[in-house]
């Protein structure tokens, strides 16, 4: 049996994310439909847009202020911030309170998906389903700021019928880094083989990780090289059934 939403309904503001509309709906989709199976109302702001972080990223803080300040706004009246993307929502976390000055209850409240059901809800078990070999690669955001910790891999291995295999210095980067792969591309693709290498040493079918950014740069790896695995958001993965 899988667990329940774990306490009273939420009402969730789901953060799509720019790569997440542009390059991972589907990813988008699959979070909506994994919070509400769990009795939680999920609501789309179709007024949200980018976070800054790239704009951040790049040195142009106050370019990214009135980002920020709609997210702020857009998503201030929900219980809970929920995105596909442990990359943006560190951005929200850890930058906008550092950068541009902005201090909100709703900057605490946003989260990644597999931390809030980990941590938030004490879910680990949503009923999943998907009989595939799987290994997981822990994005760099994941890792050191968001620090979601085994929230994934809790809830990877108890999707029914998933064989899940260790990722060979799972830790290393896969060399995306937003601008870091179009600045020093060298440096990027050297990284990125590495990974990819490493991805097809386990033999899986599938990768997947928490950002689509990552998932993209290693996709596009493991196609130029016509490995068997391809990649897959964890969203998905805790959708399918």
């Amino acid at each position: 049996m899988a667990a329940s939403g774990a306490g009273r309904a939420v009402r969730i503001g789901l953060f799509t994310t720019c790569v997440g509309d542009t390059m991972f709906p589907d990813a988008v989709r699959a979070t909506a439909t994994v919070l509400a199976r769990l009795g939680h109302e999920v609501v789309v702001p179709r007024v949200q847009g980018c976070c800054g972080q790239m704009h951040m990223n790049a040195g142009y803080p106050r370019d990214a202020l009135p980002l920020a300040q709609r997210f702020v706004e857009v998503f201030g009246a929900f219980d809970a911030v929920v995105a596909p993307s442990s990359s943006c929502v560190g951005a929200v976390r850890e930058l906008y309170p550092q950068l541009l000055g902005i201090d909100d209850p709703v900057i605490e409240r946003t989260q990644e998906l597999s931390e809030f059901l980990v941590h938030r809800l004490g879910v680990e078990d949503v009923g999943a389903t998907f009989p595939h070999r799987v290994t997981y690669h822990p994005t760099c955001h994941s890792l050191r700021v968001t620090r979601v910790g085994d929230a994934p891999l809790r809830l990877l291995r108890n999707v029914r019928g998933l064989d899940l295999v260790e990722l060979p210095r799972a830790t290393e980067c896969c060399g995306f880094g937003g601008t870091f792969s179009i600045k020093n591309a060298d440096t990027s693709s050297a990284i990125l083989s590495d990974k990819c290498g490493a991805i097809t040493s386990t033999r899986a079918e599938f990768c997947t990780a928490l950002d689509g950014s990552c998932l993209m740069q290693i996709g596009g790896g493991l196609s130029r090289r016509a490995a068997p695995a391809r990649v897959v958001h964890l969203a998905e993965i805790l959708a399918s059934r």
